[in-house]
């Protein structure tokens, strides 16, 4: 392969990656002109669009779709070959997606930040939307850097580090009429049931639960982010299961409470993923160590302050 046909992978690479001209101008350290210059001999030598404008946007052709696929990995292999140990958080110039439900981002981003404006200035952080359908596919396609959460599917491809165990815990407001008396199985699926749901699924961890009783539950409301949540309970009769990460502040400042469900709810746990290209990468390897390091700090501060918080109640 010519020296000219290598540089024009790189650049279109970091446009499939950016999804924008300009930032992968700066990406690569080269003026916005120089990237669309290269783009022009691209299309030339390719025949090919590559890319068409939506909006203030570009959205690649099938043919760049294409393309990508093949060559993402090999290009990160021989980025990886090259530069292994020159990554420095100071000067690096680099843009990474991190796939994650709103309770992550509103308690990590935060702390990333000012490790970000330390330690590494020119870094950006974007968040992604989290399913536990679509990380996989995130993954695969190089859309996201990391997923925070957990995979329905895996495979050898898919790397990962266990980052904590959830607790689960049944959340209701003040003078709620459960609380009148004790909570039996039969109260509690004939209540009237929140769900949080990222995927927009009308059932959850706490229906599966139930059927091993034989027993279906009323899911009255469902949102798409936790941030709903609190707000929700305090001014209704819905109930909610929720691992507790999520609503710490609702609990700890004894705006809602909180108590064992009447069912067993297995939880899932929550890892850091990534894709194996990125396993060496030493970028990756620092933005992983910073933000899992975050979460785990983050989840055994919160179990401490809970079982302190359910030995007063």
């Amino acid at each position: 392969m010519h020296h000219q046909e290598m540089s024009l992978l790189i650049i279109f690479d970091a446009i499939m990656t950016e999804g924008s001209i300009t930032q992968a101008a700066r990406r690569l350290d080269l003026t916005q002109p120089a990237v669309s210059n290269a783009l022009a001999r691209m299309r030339q030598a390719w025949g090919d669009e590559l890319f068409l404008k939506e909006g203030r946007t570009i959205a690649p052709t099938l043919y760049a779709q294409n393309l990508w696929r093949q060559i993402k990995e090999p290009l990160d292999h021989l980025s990886q070959a090259i530069n292994m140990g020159e990554f420095d958080p100071a000067t690096c110039q680099r843009t990474f997606r991190i796939a994650a439900a709103d309770t992550i981002v509103d308690t990590v981003w935060t702390p990333l930040r000012k490790i970000i404006e330390q330690l590494a200035p020119h870094i950006r952080v974007h968040a992604v939307p989290y399913t536990i359908e679509n990380a996989s596919r995130l993954l695969y396609q190089a859309e996201v850097d990391l997923v925070i959460g957990s995979l329905d599917d895996g495979c050898d491809l898919i790397m990962s580090e266990f980052l904590y165990t959830p607790c689960y815990g049944l959340l209701m407001r003040k003078n709620h009429p459960l609380l009148q008396s004790e909570l039996t199985l039969h109260a509690f699926a004939q209540a009237d049931h929140l769900l949080v749901s990222l995927s927009g699924d009308a059932t959850g961890p706490t229906d599966e639960a139930l059927k091993q009783h034989n027993l279906t539950r009323n899911v009255a409301m469902t949102v798409n982010h936790f941030y709903a949540v609190p707000k929700l309970i305090k001014e209704s009769d819905l109930i909610c299961i929720v691992p507790t990460t999520t609503i710490e502040q609702s609990i700890f400042n004894n705006e809602l409470v909180v108590t064992e469900a009447p069912v067993s709810i297995t939880p899932k746990p929550v890892n850091a993923y990534w894709h194996k290209r990125q396993d060496m990468d030493p970028g990756s390897i620092w933005l992983r160590r910073i933000v899992n390091g975050i979460i785990k700090d983050q989840a055994q501060q919160h179990f401490i302050k809970l079982e302190q918080h359910l030995r007063k109640v």
